[in-house]
């Protein structure tokens, strides 16, 4: 890789598949499958096909929210996509999310069966069918959706940016980590400076708003997400730590990011979901 500033870029740019880090392998500039893969097809009417990553945590999150308040047509299966192994771009997956990204899920309710892509518009799609989690009308439900696209909207700066450049890629660029570290820390000051005022991102209601966000910002300054605690200074982000800390406490939201997580601690691992007693089963079982 060419060191930054002597870099030109050519007149017309060319795929070298040797660049990109740890994810060089899963990246290329072409869309479709690369293999025929069919998706397994668990009993119950929604089938998840993601990873725990911040938006996969998102919508099992959700999921496990409408399942502790009585939904039991929200009970699911979680299949296992582990985008390392280009599983995302089987022919499958493709179907169901052209854009080869998770999470993928089908609801087999319908008939036939509807397809979402886009971890928001699934957060919407099961809010709506089920009625919770998000304000019918008026000024709640629009200030739930400028945060839930606030998220959508602002996150790629924080992870493709900030998380790519400070913790993945194989170069460390002065110049885009400090873009990013600054747009990183504005959109944190965003939030605390919303939630000084409020509990929850639109007031005393938790949404799916609170539950797009806190996989990303409130790991970001609670959990692990890369490493970079003391170098965002996240202790100054007083009213995001608080709200973080109510959200990780809620038995929902642990139960939903342990589902399709297969690092860290044996006891946080889920690698797949079919029941709700797979959570009572012993690590690595």
């Amino acid at each position: 890789m060419s060191d930054s500033s002597t870099y030109t870029p050519p007149k017309v740019w060319t795929w070298d598949a040797g660049s990109g880090g740890q994810f060089a392998n899963i990246n290329r500039p072409i869309a479709g499958a690369t293999h025929d893969k069919e998706l397994p097809v668990g009993k119950h009417p929604l089938q998840l096909y993601s990873l725990g990553t911040p938006n996969g945590i998102k919508v099992t999150v959700l999921l496990e929210e409408l399942l502790a308040l009585g939904h039991k047509g929200a009970e699911y299966d979680a299949w296992l996509v582990n985008i390392m192994e280009g599983q995302q771009f089987g022919s499958g997956f493709v179907a169901v999310n052209p854009n080869s990204k998770i999470p993928a899920l089908m609801d087999r309710s319908t008939n036939p069966p509807t397809r979402l892509f886009e971890s928001g518009a699934m957060l919407v799609y099961l809010a709506e069918k089920f009625g919770a989690f998000l304000p019918s009308a008026g000024a709640a439900r629009a200030e739930t959706l400028s945060w839930l696209f606030w998220q959508m909207g602002a996150t790629p700066f924080l992870g493709g940016g900030f998380g790519h450049f400070y913790a993945y890629a194989p170069t460390k660029i002065e110049y885009a980590i400090n873009r990013y570290a600054m747009e990183a820390k504005r959109q944190l000051d965003v939030l605390d400076r919303n939630l000084a005022e409020r509990r929850f991102l639109i007031g005393d209601e938790y949404t799916i708003a609170d539950m797009a966000v806190w996989p990303w910002y409130g790991v970001l300054c609670t959990g692990d997400l890369y490493n970079a605690q003391e170098f965002l200074d996240v202790k100054s982000y007083r009213n995001v730590l608080r709200w973080a800390a109510e959200i990780e406490a809620r038995p929902a939201v642990k139960r939903g990011r342990r589902v399709n997580k297969t690092w860290g601690p044996e006891a946080d691992q889920l690698p797949e979901r079919h029941d709700a007693a797979d959570f009572d089963k012993p690590a690595g079982a």
